[in-house]
């Protein structure tokens, strides 16, 4: 891939923080959730402290138009769609460890790609295909009901790893009119409508120190995905993509420490076949993109 310049080392950087951050906040929505936590209420509280900082911090920085979309009406769609994502990642991760439960998220690029052809109408080779069958291979070996977990969890995973590359792609679709900070915000308070419509089903008791772990999980969410932002702009996506999968071994630990619980061979190998899948799509990605500029 070439030595990477002092930007993509920043960009590596924040990568590396982001994924901490966000391996943490999976662990800690894990462990709310045994103690009487909902999803929903999860995700109702997490939205209920994101918005209005998201809209203060633009409001207080004087970049408030940031915040106003052009298409409304297809960000709310995108918004409420958006809920999928993190609701069925939640509720899965209760039936699995959280190991196997990332390395199953991380097929989303799969779907993707698949995504990239319906919506964006992106052309894709042989390579490429190949790449696509292999990561779904591993994605199939890894949910062997022997390797650990429920099969639901792994298929709530898989959904949500579906809805999340639909986000992607609608994201990069409308990003040609919309901001980045309008999109940020619009999927937040998506999921926030939703959520808190249901809230009153999927109300549970909880104690004040709940109350501080969502408080923990929110600004772990936040400053993740900011630094994962922030590292996009900064660096080329060739050079800090592959840190990604650095979460699985954040999860791994968390897992071993928090859950006594040691991935199965299954979920080991699914998660090589996996994430070897996934670099070849990058180096791939990359290699036409230089091709193109030639």
């Amino acid at each position: 891939m070439g030595r990477p310049g002092l930007s993509n080392w920043s960009g590596i950087s924040l990568m590396l923080l982001s994924m901490f951050l966000l391996s943490t906040m999976d662990a800690l929505a894990k462990w709310l959730m045994e103690h009487a936590a909902t999803s929903v209420q999860l995700l109702a509280l997490r939205s209920l402290i994101i918005v209005p900082c998201l809209i203060l911090y633009f409001f207080l920085k004087g970049s408030k138009s940031e915040l106003l979309p052009t298409r409304p009406v297809a960000q709310g769609v995108r918004g409420i769609l958006g809920f999928i994502a993190p609701f069925s990642f939640f509720v899965g991760i209760q039936y699995l460890p959280l190991t196997a439960a990332v390395v199953v998220f991380f097929s989303s690029i799969f779907f993707t790609t698949l995504m990239s052809i319906v919506v964006l109408k992106e052309k894709v080779g042989v390579h490429r295909w190949g790449a696509v069958v292999m990561g779904y291979c591993g994605v199939a070996l890894a949910m062997m009901p022997w390797g650990g977990g429920e099969l639901k969890g792994y298929f709530l995973v898989l959904l949500s790893s579906i809805a999340y590359s639909g986000l992607f792609i609608s994201g990069k679709f409308l990003a040609r009119t919309e901001s980045v900070t309008s999109l940020v915000l619009s999927y937040n308070l998506g999921v926030g409508v939703v959520a808190l419509f249901l809230l009153p089903w999927f109300w549970g008791d909880i104690e004040l120190q709940m109350y501080i772990g969502v408080f923990l999980l929110s600004f772990f969410a936040v400053a993740g995905h900011f630094a994962m932002t922030k590292a996009f702009a900064v660096a080329e996506a060739s050079q800090i993509t592959p840190f990604e999968y650095t979460g699985v071994l954040w999860t791994l630990l968390y897992d071993i420490v928090v859950w006594h619980t040691y991935p199965s061979h299954y979920t080991v190998t699914g998660a090589i076949i996996i994430i070897s899948g996934s670099l070849y799509v990058i180096r791939r990605e990359r290699a036409l993109k230089v091709n193109s500029s030639l």
